[in-house]
């Protein structure tokens, strides 16, 4: 098994930079998820990874190893795609062992492989069908068995999930975490839903314009991001911002006149911060209030969240022990405690 360094990683094509300097270190067994909104460069560092498209500069290693000039078949890893792109004149067991018969190997060991791959992935009573009798999260899973029986060092997921219904994404959650429980590889995983990203990383790598702004678990991404695009994009439903003016020890919000909360960080009179308050912050006990007037509320089960707003300010969204009786029309004391609340300044940047 094997962990992987990116050094000072760039792509360029012709005069464009898409990714512009990436450093990190995975380690081995991790399961590291490449998160960001779409054109941040996710995919395309995964396929620098996996040897589909060349380094302009910086150093790619796969364990000691130096592989920037590796051929892709030589480099150890596996890659499933968004399309599953089986073979459909061939079977299930057809399918998973056709790279290996490729390369040569032996038809017992093949068979040996196989078998094992569909134990793990529970596909053994579907071995002699064809892609065209599978469902879409079969078909999937028999596109994971393909790579799994090459045993490769490091396994890359493309959005695997994204052409799944709701109902399968998350079965296929499931069935990605039991694997990398199983197989203890490194795995790393690009995915534009943060919902993925947050329950199967190890670690999260968030990219904006081929930059990474954050690396971290999900949940210090979650309690502390070092800045407002990782505070948005990192939970759902996402983060409320409220523009506002440091004043003595508070901070004036815009959207509220005469509306000052108390500060939880130090600030230089007059200094412009966006405050941040996540949905579940928002309590029947917090010291702080926000008059509102609901617009939605969106009952969920076991969750209820009001969308309200006061006067053309931001809409604000809201989860409280009392949601269940709010309805549209009501006013409503936005409650939550400003010590529980992040405070980033002008450049977007964490105020600590």
């Amino acid at each position: 098994m094997s962990g992987l360094k990116l050094t000072n990683v760039k792509k360029s094509f012709g005069s464009v930079q898409v990714i512009k300097g990436v450093d990190l270190e995975i380690a081995d067994k991790e399961f590291v998820v490449f998160v960001g909104p779409s054109g941040c460069g996710k995919s395309t560092l995964l396929r620098m990874i996996a040897g589909l498209e060349q380094i302009s500069s910086g150093d790619l290693f796969i364990g000691d190893k130096r592989v920037n000039d590796i051929d892709p078949s030589q480099r150890g890893i596996a890659m499933v795609f968004q399309t599953y792109a089986l073979y459909p004149h061939m079977t299930v067991r057809e399918n998973m062992g056709f790279a290996l018969k490729f390369a040569g190997a032996p038809k017992a060991e093949i068979e040996q492989r196989v078998a094992e791959a569909a134990r793990i992935l529970e596909l053994g009573p579907l071995l002699d069908r064809r892609p065209g009798q599978l469902s879409g999260g079969q078909r999937q899973r028999v596109a994971i068995g393909r790579a799994i029986v090459r045993h490769p060092e490091v396994f890359l997921f493309d959005e695997p999930l994204s052409n799944l219904d709701a109902e399968l994404r998350v079965h296929m959650r499931i069935e990605i975490a039991r694997l990398h429980q199983e197989l203890q590889t490194t795995i790393i995983y690009v995915t534009h839903d943060q919902v993925e990203a947050m329950t199967l990383a190890d670690k999260i790598v968030v990219l904006r314009d081929g930059l990474i702004e954050q690396v971290g678990s999900p949940l210090e991404l979650y309690d502390n991001p070092d800045n407002i695009f990782v505070a948005g994009f990192i939970g759902s439903p996402k983060m409320n911002f409220l523009k506002g003016t440091a004043e003595g020890s508070g901070i004036r919000l815009v959207d509220f006149p005469g509306q000052v909360i108390p500060s939880p960080v130090q600030l230089t009179a007059g200094e412009t911060v966006t405050v941040g308050i996540r949905p579940e912050h928002f309590t029947d006990e917090g010291s702080a209030s926000l008059d509102v007037t609901v617009e939605i509320v969106e009952h969920l089960g076991g969750e209820t969240y009001a969308y309200a707003r006061d006067k053309g300010a931001e809409l604000l969204t809201i989860a409280t022990d009392n949601n269940r009786l709010l309805k549209k029309g009501d006013r409503h004391a936005a409650r939550f405690d400003p010590a529980d609340a992040l405070v980033f300044g002008v450049d977007g940047r964490r105020i600590r």
